[in-house]
């Protein structure tokens, strides 16, 4: 089982040092790669490209950019496919992306992308890039159904999707449930389950909102015991999240993504652990 982390650019561009520092971090602990987010409509796309860029060069990791097509043109997923390729960068996580808060209803109705599958075909026929991408181990908040939601994850497979990294879930048993339903419906790539280390209270309620996963009761139990202090709620939610890994780690699953939260510390205390 190979170990894979993901984080996000900074928010100011005065933070790219801080920014770097978390990536070398996080190659030490030799990652198949390490995925970089962007904002929403792709505000922080050339943030994104720089970190990649740092990634590969600077620390000889493979590195995974993020392309968004909600708020993006055909000639705008063009140009940064020119960028990413300037920059000996072969892989992205192709996805729709959330939509930005300035997006007029006009605008989300009529965007040229209406969803990640058609980015990925525009990417198959107008790119050399290899493409992973997204799945959803409850369902995608917007979906009507797990069927749904694997019939078009078989789309994409068959659109030629490398792999795909799953959102966060905090139930083992829920993602081996899907992994069998997956498997059903003939997806046969790689399924890299995404992992995130809940150290707050706070964090959890955010998670949760945003992707709509759910919280099981040994995870509940957590929070009511430790949630107050904070040292504490750190380490139980380390030790929770390394658990998670150690029981996926021996049902044979291809990989797992730590969502990172830029935190390289949290991610170095379970890969220790681990």
């Amino acid at each position: 089982m190979h170990i894979s982390f993901e984080v996000f650019p900074p928010k100011k561009e005065g933070d790219f040092e801080q920014a770097f520092e978390i990536v070398r971090t996080l190659s030490e602990y030799n990652p198949k790669y390490i995925s970089v987010t962007y904002g929403a409509g792709g505000s922080k796309s050339k943030k994104t490209l720089d970190i990649a860029s740092y990634i590969q060069k600077e620390c000889r990791t493979s590195a995974v950019a993020h392309l968004t097509c909600v708020g993006s043109t055909r000639k705008e997923i063009l140009a940064r496919c020119k960028e990413l390729k300037e920059h000996n960068i072969s892989y992205v996580l192709a996805l729709r992306g959330d939509r930005p808060k300035d997006m007029s209803d006009q605008q989300f109705n009529s965007r040229e992308f209406a969803y990640a599958m058609d980015l990925i075909a525009f990417l198959k026929e107008n790119s050399s890039l290899a493409i992973m991408a997204s799945c959803y181990p409850e369902k995608h908040v917007e979906s009507n159904s797990i069927e749904e939601d694997l019939y078009y994850m078989k789309e994409k497979q068959n659109l030629g999707v490398k792999s795909f990294i799953s959102q966060m879930f905090f139930d083992n048993e829920l993602f081996y449930d899907f992994m069998d339903k997956a498997a059903a419906k003939g997806i046969s790539v790689p399924i890299h389950a995404g992992i995130m280390p809940v150290t707050s209270a706070k964090q959890l309620g955010t998670s949760v909102s945003l992707s709509g996963c759910s919280v099981p009761k040994k995870l509940a139990d957590v929070i009511a015991r430790y949630g107050a202090n904070s040292a504490d709620m750190r380490k139980a939610g380390i030790e929770y999240a390394t658990k998670q890994i150690e029981g996926l780690k021996r049902q044979g699953v291809a990989g797992v993504h730590i969502y990172t939260m830029n935190k390289p510390e949290v991610a170095a205390e379970m890969i220790r652990s681990l």
